[in-house]
Order: structure tokens, then sequence, then C-alpha cells
């Protein structure tokens, strides 16, 4: 049974700006700033949507945004969101199983990758890496070790709670940089958030 984020939708919020502060949204909406105008956009585990009101105040009409979330109650909250004049399709199922071509100029995955394994990382990368336009940008923000002894802890306390209530299938974070150095990606921008605990790449696709 893959992780679904139903249980945790009426509080994830909440609990991620007790625990975070704003953090987690500011990595979020740093990475928009990359996004042009007029850009096919697939958003990929979108949670409760707010990112939708984001990417309405930078770009109030021009986007085409196919929006990917696997918890049925996360999506009902999404698609309340303010989209302004954009065109949104809604797909609540995994990503794995969204049949689309390779149209999108801008894939947005906001800590997605810590829900797997290995296994399924690379099954998932895969699937979305044939969904980018050559030279398109790839936004991700997710969290990251750099030797704190307080960032294990805490990464420890998150797995568990979200394996319990969510059914996250990932124990530790996976090897995100690898998937992209072998796929052609080269990074263009980056910023760490949280005492270097979350960061956000913005990488771009080979031709």
């Amino acid at each position: 049974m893959a992780a679904n984020y139903n249980n945790s939708a009426w509080f994830y919020d909440r609990l991620s700006r007790m625990v975070y502060g704003k953090a987690l949204v500011n990595a979020q909406v740093w990475l928009l700033q990359y996004i042009p105008a007029n850009s096919n956009i697939l958003v990929v585990g979108g949670g409760t949507g707010w990112i939708l009101d984001e990417l309405a105040k930078l770009h109030p009409a021009g986007l085409q945004i196919t929006y990917v979330e696997v918890a049925a109650n996360m999506m009902a909250l999404s698609k309340k969101r303010n989209v302004a004049a954009n065109k949104i399709t809604y797909m609540n199922l995994p990503i794995e199983n969204a049949e689309l071509s390779r149209v999108f100029d801008v894939v947005i995955t906001p800590f997605l990758f810590d829900n797997f394994t290995e296994q399924t990382l690379q099954k998932v990368f895969n699937h979305i890496n044939l969904l980018i336009k050559p030279n398109g940008l790839w936004l991700n923000a997710d969290f990251q070790l750099t030797g704190k002894w307080w960032q294990n802890v805490l990464l420890k306390t998150m797995f568990m709670f979200f394996r319990i209530l969510c059914n996250i299938e990932a124990s530790r974070l996976p090897d995100i940089e690898t998937h992209f150095k072998n796929n052609g990606y080269t990074v263009i921008g980056q910023q760490t958030f949280f005492n270097e605990f979350i960061i956000s790449k913005v990488y771009k696709a080979g031709e």
C-alpha cells in the first residue's frame, strides 16, 4: 500500500508550521521565481494545494497546470484554491500511474521523494523524467542531512510519525542527487532553509 496523507490532510499545514515555522513554505515559494510565463507545469504531491495560490500570485494567467496528488482529502482541499485565470487539470492518483506525455516546461516536486525507498524512488523519478521537455526545469525541495545531530533526531521522529499515520515506506532519506546527476541535470540555483536542514534546488534538464 502506497503512502497516503488522507489522515493528515486536516492538520498537515498547521503541524508543519508548528515544527518548521514558515521554512517549508519559504523553500517552495523560493523555487517559483524560476518559472517562466506561459509555462506548462506539472506539480507532483502538492498536498493541501496552497502552492496554487502562490503560483496565481506570480502568474495570474497563462499557465497550464497539471496537479497530481494521491490523497483524496488533500485533493479536495487543493480544488478550493485560487488558480486565477490559469488552466488546471487535477489528477487524484500516484504519479507513476498518470498517463501523461512529454509536454512540461517545469516540474515541481515539493517534499515528494522523502516518502520513498530507493527502489520506489527510481520508478517515480524515471516516470517524471520522461515527462519534462529538453532544457526544462525541475524544481525540487526536500530535507538533507549536513552533520548536525538534531537533524537526525528530527528526521527519525518525522519518519516514524508519518509511517504510522500515513503508511510512508521510507525510513531514511534517499539519494536524490545521484538520480539527477545520472540523468544529465545541472543545478542552476539552490537555497537552504531551517539551518540547512531543508534545501531547494532548480535543475535544468539536458537537451
